[in-house]
């Protein structure tokens, strides 16, 4: 019997890369966006092969469009853009807490296997320790990293009171084919290969020496249909590289 799975956010960078891999696998696959970031050209390979639903997460209309007996939800879909997050707080709210709980409501009306949840490890902040534990401290310094810890705790609530197994994965700095290097908020592989493609000197802010934890998009499609099909439930889990590069190093390596 082919498994049924609901990706939110599936024309989204990391999104349509998961859709792909689970069409490849032979999963029936509804995806949900409003494209206000996501694209169908992510999509095009695969576009004949799944059940595409335009629509916002945050206006409580997607229900009726949906098909029944879903297996997995995997919930990609919401804001990502720290410093936007700091200038439009409410439209990050809207999108990463309400969009979720909407979302939430829909599927505990439906039974499923379980959700997984894309959080974001930027809820550590300027963490002291490093490799992060899931049990440091919880600093959020945007509305962004505010509103992606908000849903996690919100999504944790649902999965004991309404019973909807569910795995929330905080992802560190993803990068991979298909992120876009276009706009000021780029991550900086991004960025870099944009730059070393056009022969332009490495843009390096301050001295350098900041460290980041880079995972590679395929990894991470990985690890969550990974955690859809284990047998663990309810818990959190970061998901991203073991050691961190400054920038300096990545400059080298490019």
């Amino acid at each position: 019997m082919t498994m049924k799975v609901l990706v939110t956010g599936g024309a989204g960078f990391i999104g349509s890369h998961l859709v792909k891999i689970l069409v490849k696998k032979k999963y029936t696959v509804i995806v949900i966006d409003n494209l206000s970031t996501g694209n169908l050209k992510n999509l095009k390979q695969v576009k004949n092969k799944i059940h595409f639903i335009k629509s916002d997460i945050a206006k409580n209309k997607i229900s009726p469009k949906l098909p029944g007996n879903i297996d997995y939800v995997f919930h990609l879909a919401g804001l990502s853009k720290a410093p936007e997050s700091i200038k439009k707080p409410s439209k990050y709210f809207r999108a990463n807490v309400k969009g979720t709980i909407n979302i939430l409501n829909i599927v505990r009306k439906i039974k499923i296997k379980k959700l997984i949840y894309s959080a974001s490890a930027s809820c550590y902040g300027i963490p002291k320790k490093i490799p992060t534990s899931e049990k440091g401290k919880i600093q959020n310094l945007t509305p962004y990293a505010f509103t992606k810890w908000k849903a996690e705790k919100i999504i944790m609530q649902y999965a004991k009171k309404h019973k909807i197994p569910s795995i929330s994965l905080r992802l560190f700095n993803v990068y991979g084919p298909g992120s876009l290097s276009s706009s000021p908020y780029s991550a900086v592989i991004s960025i870099f290969v944009k730059q070393r493609k056009s022969n332009k000197p490495l843009t390096i802010v301050g001295d350098g020496l900041q460290t980041r934890s880079f995972v590679h998009v395929l990894d991470v499609v990985d690890g969550m249909i990974k955690a859809a099909r284990s047998k663990v439930k309810n818990e959190i889990f970061n998901l991203g590289s073991n050691t961190s590069l400054t920038i300096n190093s990545l400059a080298k390596l490019f």
